[in-house]
């Protein structure tokens, strides 16, 4: 397989790591999940059934009916500027990282969902 291995990885793994993240700053899960869902267009139906399939990044983006405004997210994720990745794949994966790390960081909701 062509790729990053975290490309293989389950969706499900990770989204565990984002709750523990977001909780320990005194975020809630509904908020995480309201971050994903627009971000990815996927209902709340949708997402629980990815999580419980445990698909893959690859599967999980795939099929996702992406939000046109997640390109205005900016700024770096472990040193790495998300709107330079070149790799399409990667950079849905530093995009939903930063909306992460926006929410775990306090920043209002209006803001990280890119509300004018």
């Amino acid at each position: 397989m062509a790729g990053h291995r975290i490309f293989a990885m389950p969706f499900a793994g990770v989204h565990r790591a984002y709750i523990a993240k977001v909780e320990k700053k005194g975020r809630s899960r509904e908020e995480l999940a309201e971050v994903i869902r627009w971000m990815t267009g996927y209902t709340q139906a949708e997402l629980d059934r990815h999580i419980e399939a445990e698909t893959d990044f690859t599967q999980f983006f795939g099929e996702a009916p992406l939000n046109p405004d997640r390109t205005l997210i900016t700024g770096k994720v472990c040193g790495v500027q998300v709107e330079a990745v070149e790799d399409p794949l990667m950079r849905e994966i530093r995009y939903l990282d930063k909306l992460v790390d926006e929410l775990a960081k306090g920043r209002p909701m209006e803001k990280i969902l890119r509300k004018p």
